[in-house]
Formats: structure tokens, C-alpha cells, sequence
């Protein structure tokens, strides 16, 4: 992506406040795109299990929705920056409307997979998004701006795992099972009808942000800056960090379905319930406990306290006696996940050169799309041996992860 000191002067002078209604729409946006993203997590594991898949290709689905973001996020970014950032939205979420509907009508396996790649595709339009924002909002209103984009991820996550959850039982009413197929088409049709609805609303009422690039800016390549962090003492750490726990998190959350299912027989309703809770204590944490408590104690003792949280809680989930413990032990996961993710952003906006931040923190987003992908490939094949083994493999991966985040705060004071 472009620095600023290397954008042109067209869009370097494009600072107008932007209308209400478009924010409005490019927030609806984001929160689509994390109600698609979440509505479809409860379903999954028996969704892909009505298909005939074994534990590892259940995990190797959440895996593939993550390597099409992996691959598309710089892409769209860069499409964007020459042609515009209108065309760009108005593709990527038409293409998720195409995948939701392909995927409620999927015949097999082979199929579901392909079509979850290509879902993660076309949801790698947050950079997008992103840069929108930064177009039509003057200096002093960004901050205040990227954190309403938050609090649409927070709130989609929330509202997407409940209609995830509850749709289902709508096939009830039409006298099938809440594991048969219609059950699964209910919540991916509304889904797609929500993303038709915000693909109209892009077309509607947002207007281009940025004149289309005819001139070749030079290419930042993503190894140069991965070779920048790996040199830095604070950068390094963080990375790492949030490689090793996004890993460990998303192990959980791939195979979360098929553990409490084998455990206490739980279904897509009780599943999607329970995501709802993590939903609604990251949303919280992240909103009014993290920020507190890092101006009071400081980011790297609080990502220290995050991933310890997030070790002990993964640890003791086999354990759980009856499932009225599951939603306590998953929340004090979700919990220590609020702690780190906001402390990771700051520590390295802190820690990266001025002109090199949003480099930097593509590079986090980066190394946590990398995290979902082999995350999940991880459990998948170990809860096929040991139903309780991803979580203590995720708390095994936990312990560097807090061991480099031990030693960031004496880093930190050292590279000021």
C-alpha cells in the first residue's frame, strides 16, 4: 500500500466530510460482513457434517474463508487505490451475496470448500473500507471514525452467531429437523439477502471517493516490511504474539461445535447462544475495560494478563463438568482475546515509524488471517484423536506467546 508521503495531490486534497448516509452505509457494510462471517461459524461443524466430512475438513473450511482473505485483502486494497474504492465494494459484496447462495445448495464436501474460499475472497474488502473512510474524513474526526468501524465488527459478531444459532429452528416449523438441509439454507439465504441489500446500498447512496490512478506507484512489497519487523525488537514480538494466540483461538473456535456436541450433545442453537456471549464480552472488553486498563498498568502487562487468561481457560475447557459451565470458561477465553487484540494495535502503532504504521499493522492483519488458516488445520486432525486435544494445544502455544509478551515492556522502554 501507498505511504502518505507518496500519495498523489488529487487524493492527498480529497478531505470533505463525507454525508451521514454514506457512512451509515459503509458501516452496514462491515457489520454484514461480520454477520455473514458469524452466522455461518455455529453452523458450520453440522452443516459440513451433513455433507459427510470428517473432523479435518470441517476445520479446513473455516481454514479456507481465511485464506481468501489472506490473499484478496492486499489485492483489493491495491484495486482500489487505481480504479477506486466504489467498484471495489460494490464487487466484493455482490460476491458474497454469490457465495452465501452457492453455499446453501452446495452438493458435496469439494464444493462447500471451494465455495468458502471464494467467500473469503470477497471479504477481504475491509482495507477497502478502511481507505474509504480515510478519503472523506478530515483529521480530527479519524479516530473517532475507525472506531465506529469497530464497534459495527463488535456488533456483527454478536447479531451474526444469534441468527446463526436461531434461524434453524425455522425449519422446525416446516417439520424438519434443526440438522437437516433447510435448516442450513434459512440462515445463508438471509445472509445473502442482507449483502444484495448492502451491494444497493453501496450503488445507492456512496459516491466515489477517489479519482482512478493512472500513474504506477511504486509497489511496497509485504516481504520487505516483514523483513522491517523481523529486525525490530518490539515489532518482532508482537507479531509473533498475535500469530501464536489468533492460532490458538481460532483452533478453539473451529472445532467449538463439534466438542460440545460430542460433550453435551449440542446443536447450532446452543452453539450459536454461546458465540453471542463471546460477542457480547469482547464488544465489552474491548470497549470500556481494555483502554482503562492499559492507560493505568500499561499495553504490554495487559497483553501479558490477556494471554495468561486465555491459557488457563483454554486449559480447563476439557474439563467442564456440565455444559451450564461452558459459556463461563468460553467467556473468560473471549475475555482474555478482548485484552489482547486492542493491545496489540497500540503497542505496535507506538513501536512502527509514522510513515510505516498502517504497513505495520497490515502486517498484524496478515499474520492473524495466517493464524485462522492453520489454526483450524491443527485442531481438526487432533480432535479426531483426542476430542478435548486442541484446547490443550491451543494452551500449549499460549505459553511463548506470554513469555514474548513478558519481555515487550523492557523492549518498548529501550527502543524509546
Amino acid at each position: 500500500m501507498n505511504t502518505p508521503t507518496a500519495s498523489p495531490a488529487p487524493a492527498a486534497a480529497k478531505t470533505p466530510d463525507a454525508s451521514p448516509r454514506a457512512l451509515y452505509v459503509l458501516l452496514l457494510v462491515v457489520f454484514i460482513n461480520l454477520v455473514g462471517f458469524g452466522l455461518v461459524i455455529p453452523l458450520l461443524p453440522f452443516y459440513a457434517k451433513s455433507l459427510n466430512a470428517s473432523a479435518w475438513q470441517v476445520t479446513a473450511m473455516f481454514s479456507a474463508y481465511s485464506l481468501g482473505q489472506f490473499i484478496a485483502e492486499p489485492f483489493w486494497g491495491r484495486l482500489s487505490d487505481r480504479i477506486g474504492r466504489r467498484p471495489v465494494l460494490i464487487v466484493t459484496i455482490l460476491a458474497n451475496t454469490l457465495s452465501y447462495l452457492a453455499l446453501a445448495f452446495a452438493p458435496n464436501i469439494a464444493w462447500a470448500f471451494a465455495i468458502r474460499l471464494a467467500s473469503g475472497f470477497g471479504s477481504g474488502n475491509i482495507s477497502t473500507i478502511q481507505g474509504y473512510m480515510a478519503d472523506v474524513t478530515p483529521p480530527e474526526k479519524r479516530a473517532g471514525r475507525m472506531g465506529l468501524l469497530g464497534a459495527a465488527f463488535g456488533m456483527g459478531f454478536v447479531v451474526g452467531p444469534t441468527l446463526g444459532g436461531l434461524l434453524p429452528g425455522l425449519a422446525e416449523a416446516f417439520g424438519h429437523s434443526d440438522t437437516g438441509r433447510l435448516a442450513f439454507q434459512i440462515p445463508l439465504l438471509t445472509a445473502a439477502v442482507l449483502a444484495a441489500i448492502a451491494a444497493l446500498g453501496v450503488f445507492l447512496f456512496v459516491v466515489e471517493s477517489r479519482a482512478p490512478s493512472h500513474k504506477d506507484a511504486p509497489v511496497e512489497r509485504r516481504r520487505d516490511h516483514l523483513a522491517a519487523a523481523a529486525g525490530h525488537p518490539v515489532l518482532s514480538r508482537v507479531l509473533l504474539v498475535t500469530l501464536i494466540s489468533t492460532a490458538a483461538f481460532a483452533g478453539m473456535e473451529s472445532v467449538f461445535g463439534l466438542w460440545t456436541q460430542a460433550r453435551f450433545g449440542w446443536g447450532p442453537k446452543q452453539v450459536g447462544l454461546c458465540f453471542a456471549v463471546i460477542g457480547i464480552i469482547a464488544s465489552v472488553g474491548q470497549g470500556l475495560i481494555t483502554g482503562r486498563l492499559a492507560r493505568r498498568f500499561g499495553e504490554a502487562k495487559v497483553l501479558t494478563t490477556g494471554l495468561a487468561i486465555i491459557a488457563v481457560s483454554l486449559s480447563l475447557t476439557p474439563f467442564v463438568p456440565t455444559s451450564a459451565f461452558v459459556p463461563l470458561v468460553v467467556g473468560c477465553t473471549a475475555f482474555g482475546q478482548s485484552l489482547v487484540f486492542p493491545c496489540v494495535a497500540a503497542l505496535i502503532s507506538r513501536a512502527a515509524p509514522s510513515d510505516k504504521q498502517g504497513a505495520m499493522l497490515g502486517l498484524n492483519m496478515a499474520a492473524g488471517s495466517l493464524a485462522r488458516m492453520t489454526g483450524p488445520m491443527l485442531a481438526g486432525p487432533l480432535f479426531g484423536l483426542v476430542v478435548g486435544g486442541p484446547y490443550w494445544l491451543g494452551a500449549a502455544l499460549m505459553l511463548p506467546a506470554v513469555a514474548f509478551a513478558w519481555t515487550i515492556e523492557n523492549r518498548v522502554k529501550a527502543a524509546a
